[in-house]
């Protein structure tokens, strides 16, 4: 896997996960950072997000809530993952903590963090305050991504 074009790994709110992919979390309330620009993001909130020049998708997640719909968010997971093996990928929610910490750590489950543990992992590598409700929690420890032959959710 090539990082050419994937984020800085020192750079604000990047999140490496065990396989080396580097995914940006962020808050969509504070400013865009310097820097190159996401290829491709992930918007976690309750209404539509504001247009942007970069390919994005929208996952209807109400503030401190779950998504709305649990198996189109996984698919937009999934596809985050997979894309940041080779591309800047940016998960972002109002303030960057709550949704977008759940978010990444079932990213990181997707990475082969074991749900028990992808909490924890994301509060140490991304912020300690990602993660804030119990329903959230219970979110990522129940996260069942659909399986498919490839990446590190399969190894041995």
């Amino acid at each position: 896997m090539t990082h050419t074009h994937t984020w800085e790994p020192t750079g604000p709110g990047v999140l490496r996960l065990p396989s080396g992919r580097l995914i940006r979390g962020r808050g969509l309330r504070h400013p865009l950072p310097e820097g190159p620009l996401p290829t491709f993001a992930l918007y976690l909130r309750g209404r539509r997000p504001p247009a942007v020049e970069w390919e994005h998708r929208w996952v209807r997640w109400p503030d401190f809530w779950l998504p709305s719909d649990r198996r189109a968010a996984a698919g937009a997971l999934r596809e985050a993952w997979e894309r940041a093996g080779d591309e800047r990928v940016e998960v972002a929610c109002g303030g960057g903590q709550g949704r977008t910490g759940t978010a990444l750590a079932c990213l990181a489950v997707l990475d082969g963090v074991p749900g028990q543990e992808a909490v924890a992992y994301v509060r140490e590598h991304y912020s300690r305050r990602a993660v804030e409700t119990p329903w959230q929690r219970r979110f990522v420890t129940g996260f069942d991504p659909p399986h498919q032959a490839e990446g590190p959710a399969h190894r041995g």
